[in-house]
């Protein structure tokens, strides 16, 4: 039971780096490489803060700033200088490597697990169940339960402020942008400036991630934000096949979530069942193209399908 927790606080965790993702890949059909490079620097800016001695939300608030200040340089790159929206965000990438390098000192920073934004509720959780609790017959260690409440209630969060921010005047403003670049540009608003706004708050959120899941492992490392954009669009597309095509904005985002949920369970349970933890970016890779490949099959196979009983019936 504690390792389903585990998993499930992850997975909370990376449901708010996929809603990142979420507000590149969908609001803009930009899949933002500078994902790999933010992540890490959130975990980075959090580290080194909480290290010079900085209270933990201070420490993240900075994060978000710097993963603002990544997504801003991307757009303004993108839409200055008109350069590919996936060639500046590997640019930005790459450029980030080497400041989260020079933001830790080092490759790899540790976290005093007691000054962390989890510890008051991991505290408080010990002191209402003591050592541990009982869920469904298993006993549970009360700062795991105390990790994953506070984790489940950073991705509920950011999940309502987000729905509530898409519904928004920017926001719509922002989705429109998206859908229909011209429309906005013919209502005199600026598109390169919707552009820059998005990608800050992609990288905010993800670079929030980043900061969260830091502070989880009590650790930050320059190579932790390796393949996280990959793992973003996986429960992006994840998310996608569970609700189907919606138009409901919170909708859209719920089944954002529950992709990050279900994509770290299918982990989970593949290393449960003995897979290599070197193969995980392929299994990866396989679950982004069945979740992409199989709801079109499916789609075409359907008509095949009522045919061919059409025809056995007759």
């Amino acid at each position: 039971m504690s390792l389903l927790l585990a998993t499930l606080a992850i997975g909370f965790v990376f449901a708010v780096l996929t809603l990142g993702v979420f507000l590149s890949f969908r609001v803009y059909r930009i899949p933002d490489i500078t994902a790999d490079g933010s992540f890490p620097l959130g975990a980075a800016v959090t580290a080194r803060l909480l290290k010079e001695g900085w209270d933990p939300w201070s420490a993240t608030a900075a994060a978000i700033a710097a993963g603002i200040l990544a997504g801003m340089i991307t757009g303004s790159i993108h839409v200055r200088f008109k350069i590919n929206a996936i060639l500046s965000g590997i640019l930005v990438m790459t450029a980030l490597y080497s400041v989260n390098l020079r933001v830790m000192g080092a490759s790899n920073l540790p976290i005093d697990a007691s000054r962390t934004v989890f510890a008051p509720l991991e505290s408080l959780s010990g002191r209402i169940f003591g050592e541990s609790v009982q869920l469904f017959g298993r006993t549970v260690p009360s700062v795991d339960l105390g990790m994953f409440l506070g984790t489940a209630f950073a991705a509920v969060l950011v999940g309502v402020a987000l729905t509530w921010f898409l519904h928004t005047e920017l926001g719509s403003a922002m989705r429109a942008t998206g859908d229909n670049p011209r429309m906005v540009r013919a209502l005199a608003t600026s598109t390169d400036r919707m552009i820059i706004i998005g990608l800050a708050a992609s990288n905010a959120l993800i670079a929030c991630a980043g900061s969260l899941f830091a502070q989880m492992q009590s650790f930050a490392d320059a190579q932790m934000g390796i393949g996280v954009i990959v793992l973003g669009l996986a429960s992006v597309i994840l998310g996608q096949t569970l609700v189907g095509p919606v138009r409901s904005i919170g909708l859209a985002v719920a089944g954002a979530v529950m992709g990050a949920l279900l994509f770290r369970l299918l982990v989970a349970i593949a290393i449960r069942l003995g897979l290599d933890a070197n193969d995980l970016k392929l299994v990866t890779a396989v679950v982004v193209l069945v979740a992409i490949v199989g709801p079109t099959w499916l789609a075409a196979r359907r008509p095949r399908a009522r045919k061919e009983a059409a025809r056995a019936a007759a």
